[in-house]
């Protein structure tokens, strides 16, 4: 079985792990402050340990990190990693028009979650932005729905207003806001879960996508869909299982 090192660099943070014989394991995560020349050598050398890898397969949606993972894993590995975009077999038919513009992430999350559940299947990405993706069983990624994330949804509330304070989602048992930060708590805890089934149904209009599963991943993902019907599939994994299955297909 290919040993491959398996690497998510997103706009807040950077996911790596091992994808071997289908699985994923030994999952590393930093922050996207914090990635050095130093601290991305750390990372590699914390999950990869003494093993070397057959292969490292990145999907990127940050471009000014390229130059630093490509320059440590070339150090460290004497390789040279494989890049996700649209111009790799997939497994996975694209019919989306302009298929240069998908995230490498959104990519991954299909294919991975295609390679896990079959088609017709909503991959739910709940990140700094929350990306809904949409394949089907007979065109396959046709496109997909952008909406803000809950960080941005709380980052906007504060620089945008003077008097309201910059918090984190979290749990919230009240009714009623008795504090603007319980208050800004339910209109998160109740808008945003509202914004998520409306898009949902919405998606689940198309007749390609009526009876599709619904896979999530990304931080907020369980919190947000709690109550969600049909209950989805919550998959914390889905982006390095992606980014592993297509790295693995495009090795030969």
């Amino acid at each position: 079985m290919k040993k491959i090192l398996v690497i998510d660099i997103g706009n807040t943070s950077t996911s790596l792990g091992w994808f071997v014989g289908g699985k994923i394991g030994r999952v590393h995560r930093i922050e996207k402050a914090v990635q050095t020349d130093r601290s991305v050598a750390e990372a590699l050398r914390q999950v990869a340990g003494r093993r070397r890898p057959d292969a490292v397969g990145i999907a990127s949606v940050v471009p000014a990190l390229k130059p630093l993972w490509q320059g440590v894993i070339h150090r460290e590995f004497l390789q040279e990693p494989l890049w996700i975009d649209y111009r790799r077999k997939l497994g996975i038919q694209v019919t989306y028009p302009k298929p240069e513009t998908i995230g490498a992430d959104r990519l991954a999350n299909a294919a991975g979650a295609v390679a896990r559940y079959g088609a017709p299947v909503i991959v739910a990405d709940f990140g700094t932005a929350v990306t809904f993706d949409l394949i089907t069983r007979r065109e396959g990624y046709i496109g997909g729905i952008i909406a803000p994330g809950l960080p941005l949804m709380f980052d906007y509330l504060a620089d945008r207003t003077a008097q309201l304070p910059h918090i984190a989602w979290g749990p919230v048992r009240a009714r009623v806001g008795k504090s603007t930060a319980q208050a800004m708590q339910l209109g998160a805890h109740w808008g945003y879960r509202g914004m998520v089934r409306e898009i949902i149904a919405e998606s689940r209009k198309l007749p390609a996508l009526k009876k599709a599963a619904l896979v999530a991943t990304g931080g907020f993902a369980a919190r947000v869909l709690q109550g969600i019907s049909p209950k989805p599939l919550v998959d914390p994994t889905l982006t390095l299982f992606g980014i592993g299955c297509i790295t693995e297909r495009n090795l030969d």
